[in-house]
């Protein structure tokens, strides 16, 4: 569980998050990180790279077993 310290306050005077206050952070940063892995993809595509991925695992053709 994360703790928050007010500005001005030691250390010693910390209040743990409440679960939503948590979660709200949490999927922040995920949010972010998305975000910025979009980003790098669009820019990739501009310079004319091409992705790491050649599409989905089971997308390789019509071969059944």
């Amino acid at each position: 569980m994360g703790y928050v310290v007010a500005m001005g306050q030691s250390g010693d005077s910390v209040k743990p998050k409440s679960s939503a206050e948590a979660r709200k952070e949490r999927l922040a940063a995920e949010l972010r990180a998305n975000l910025q892995r979009r980003k790098g993809q669009t820019r990739a595509r501009r310079k004319g790279a091409m992705d790491e991925a050649d599409g989905l695992p089971g997308s390789q053709g019509d071969e059944r077993p």
